[in-house]
């Protein structure tokens, strides 16, 4: 599963999606994608995913995996006997599953549209 996962997203909350997205482009050189999710304005800059708004309008999960393809994640979850919470479903900026592995944590494994 591992040569299928581009990033682990940290999730981090700023004030102010215009003030932040400069500084994290700046740190990783990559061009920057901005999508709405639930009440949020996110934007997805390299490894960040930064969000403005409410964080309870968030997903609660533990953390965001990004993956080029969907088929080898719940193969390796399966596996692994994780419990799909949400199968994959269409979502305004991708397809996503949601998975409780056997220690307890949340993922949330999201193949972005293009």
């Amino acid at each position: 599963m591992s040569g299928n996962i581009h990033a682990m997203v940290a999730n981090i909350e700023v004030e102010n999606l215009e003030d932040a997205i400069p500084l994290y482009q700046e740190l990783t050189g990559e061009e920057v994608r901005r999508f709405p999710y639930r009440d949020l304005e996110l934007a997805l800059v390299g490894p960040f995913l930064l969000y403005s708004g409410p964080l309870e309008n968030y997903v609660s999960q533990n953390g965001t995996v990004i993956v080029a393809s969907l088929t080898p994640v719940l193969e390796a979850l399966g596996k692994a006997g994780a419990e799909i919470l949400e199968a994959p479903n269409e979502v305004p900026n991708g397809t996503r599953i949601v998975a409780r592995h056997p220690d307890g944590s949340v993922f949330e494994y999201m193949q972005l549209r293009a």
